[in-house]
């Protein structure tokens, strides 16, 4: 066994304490645990699956060769995505300590890539919960019949609404009626105040569920995690139900290997394992903290990858199958609109043109589209009347992500169901959900680090929920503006991308070359009782080290050379146009990604100060020797109380798992456990 087992050493970590101190002296609370190990599971489902697999992967899938692209993800979560997810569980679980904690202890120099997640981690929650917002005011409105954006608004003195007539009633009601948004983000106006009150209502549900921890909001994961899989389901049966689903799914999964020679198309799959997992934003260390420390895993890594990567497929079925619907049925309209047109020629000249079709234009119930289709290609050209090819596959070309695809093509397709309403409300329902679920993950991200690290903030912690959720909502505020989506663009595609690669790049030179992988794949033998497979060494040192750098790099080199630009709607030409981002918001998203990726730089520089002034560092006794931890297979829940309280007020939970160790004392230990 460990030597740790048997007795401190004068350099032990104190840091959370919940023992008892001396008399007169405040006892501070113990940490949270899990209430059971399916809790934890949801917990970590929900947060890794987020609205991404769901209006994201699809997108990139369809844009990116269909299941070319999906062979690629599943390359790339195997050889980076899982090894990552599991070096980040392990770390949480072995010491204990949310994001900020887990690195302080493996090296104080490392204490900044703990506080860059925790900085990114409020970027990503105060936009991602005006996502929520949205949800919430799209679910009232589909407790209406007809829903609202089924139709263009009522003519006003034989006055249609141009921009509603120009592009389509899902499109008005979306950036009129919603956002009631600006042509650019250099046009401020007021706030929103129905997006102000739907915001509001976002962070009081996501305060309340935080305020008691992790036991309160493990349970509403048994619903919020749960939830999306039933209305994916019941959008699946519903959707296979549909005309023109088989084309779309078909459409969505014919490979077109040859986009493999694209460099962007790596990057772009790199990134969505990267995102899609939750890597780098320390609520993984955080929900991983609470774990028994004899809990697998390993096991657990790959079983939430997997369920990741399954749900991302799933959606996309789903997707498909709908918007193949939804391609079908504009193109049998298009069918409609040119036999129209067609009618409109006299009998004479349809007789006298060989190019005429054989099918009765009058009668358009009892023309296909298949009919059609094959007569235009082969004579359209020659009738004289302006008429056009009805393919659906340049509508399904037409590729929707993010908001678009959710609240504008999806939503498009469901007021084509019957009972609309009804699905309306379920789709929205679903994104609430998968939303909340995300968001409780990040808000860990931001709440545990925090906790661990200051004591005070522990004794206060309803204090810390209510005052950060508070600071949330004045700040996201911004997000509600009738500009504020252009400001949602710019924090979603530029204050996480590069901070958390670069915090997932230390994170694994901390772990792989600074602790040592040998090292730490000892820490889990003794965590777990058995030894991981040793290519975990070689991934973490050299395959994703390399996979993450090239992905900075590849980020780097599209921001230098390609202008920032973001896709902003035109009120007067009814249409999205894509503009590039004035020199003020250049310099906002710049200063965005600086204070993210600051904190790790100042952490090594406090680190070295500190030492060449020759300051005792407060993480040990002896500030001459460079230190690391060596994890103990101890559980602190094993351990009888009267024994944890012999050491004295303020020893931490850590202390019974982790020893500094001198890189001269390794032989030593190494000897001493065998």
């Amino acid at each position: 066994t460990s030597p740790v087992a048997n007795g401190r050493s004068e350099t032990q970590i104190s840091d959370v304490a919940g023992r008892d101190g001396p008399e007169g002296v405040a006892v501070e609370p113990a940490r949270d645990a899990w209430g059971s190990k399916i809790q934890y599971l949801l917990a970590q489902v929900g947060f890794s699956v987020g609205l991404g697999n769901v209006w994201r992967f699809p997108y990139l899938c369809h844009l990116n060769g269909g299941g070319a692209f999906v062979l690629l993800y599943v390359l790339l979560l195997v050889v980076v995505g899982i090894p990552l997810f599991f070096l980040e569980l392990a770390a949480g679980q072995c010491i204990q300590q949310g994001s900020i904690g887990v690195w302080k202890t493996i090296s104080p120099k490392l204490v900044g890539i703990g506080y860059s997640s925790c900085v990114v981690c409020f970027f990503v929650a105060l936009y991602y919960n005006v996502i929520i917002a949205w949800s919430l005011f799209y679910l009232g409105s589909s407790f209406q019949y007809p829903l609202p954006w089924e139709e263009c608004p009522e003519p006003v003195n034989n006055q249609t609404v141009k921009e509603c007539t120009g592009s389509s009633p899902t499109t008005y009601f979306w950036f009129r009626k919603t956002l009631d948004i600006t042509d650019s983000i250099d046009e401020t106006g007021q706030l929103n105040p129905i997006m102000t009150g739907c915001l509001l209502a976002a962070w009081a549900i996501v305060c309340l569920a935080m305020i008691k921890g992790i036991k309160s909001s493990g349970k509403v994961m048994y619903f919020s995690s749960i939830f999306p899989y039933v209305v994916l389901l019941c959008f699946l049966i519903r959707g296979l139900l549909l005309d023109g689903a088989a084309e779309g799914i078909i459409y969505m999964f014919y490979p077109k290997l040859e986009l493999w020679g694209n460099v962007q198309v790596w990057r772009q799959a790199a990134t969505q394992v990267f995102f899609a997992l939750g890597l780098g934003f320390g609520s993984i260390i955080a929900y991983s903290s609470y774990n028994p420390r004899r809990n697998n895993c390993h096991r657990d890594a790959l079983m939430v990858s997997f369920i990741n990567f399954f749900t991302s497929v799933f959606a996309t079925l789903v997707v498909f199958a709908v918007l193949g619907f939804r391609a079908k049925n504009i193109a049998k309209e298009c069918v409609l609109s040119n036999l129209k047109l067609l009618s409109q020629l006299s009998d004479v000249e349809l007789e006298q043109n060989p190019f005429s079709p054989q099918f009765n234009i009058f009668e358009p119930s009892s023309v296909s589209l298949e009919e059609y289709r094959e007569w235009f290609l082969r004579n359209g050209s020659g009738v004289p009347v302006n008429v056009t090819d009805c393919n659906p596959e340049d509508e399904m070309k037409k590729g929707a992500e993010g908001t678009g695809l959710a609240f504008i093509t999806f939503t498009q397709a469901m007021s084509l169901f019957p009972a609309s309403p009804f699905w309306s409300a379920l789709f929205f329902l679903m994104l609430l959900n998968l939303g909340l679920s995300t968001m409780f993950g990040t808000m860990q991200g931001i709440l545990t680090p925090l906790m661990d690290n200051f004591k005070s903030l522990m004794r206060h912690k309803t204090i810390l929920t209510v005052g950060s959720c508070t600071v949330g909502f004045l700040i996201g505020l911004m997000f509600t503006q009738r500009c504020g989506n252009y400001f949602v663009t710019m924090f979603d595609d530029y204050s996480a991308t590069l901070p958390l690669i670069i915090v997932v790049i230390f994170e694994t030179l901390s772990v792989a070359w600074i602790y040592g992988a040998d090292r730490f794949l000892d820490d889990i033998e003794n965590m777990l009782q058995w030894r991981p497979p040793a290519v975990y060494r070689i991934i973490w040192k050299y395959i994703s080290l390399l996979a993450m750098v090239g992905l900075l790099g590849a980020s780097l080199l599209q921001m230098l050379f390609k202008r920032p630009t973001y896709v902003a709607w035109n009120r007067e030409e009814a249409t999205e146009v894509r503009l590039e981002y004035p020199g003020w918001a250049l310099g906002v998203l710049t200063i965005l990604i600086v204070i993210a990726s600051l904190p790790i730089p100042l952490g090594v520089l406090h680190s070295l100060l500190r030492s060449w002034l020759g300051a005792a560092p407060t993480w040990g006794a002896n500030a001459e020797r460079e230190t690391y931890t060596k994890c103990s297979s101890v559980d602190l829940d094993s351990v009888p109380v009267d024994t944890r309280e012999e050491g004295g007020d303020g020893e931490s939970p850590g202390a019974e798992r982790c020893r500094l160790l001198a890189r001269e004392d390794e032989a030593e230990e190494a000897t001493t456990e065998v």
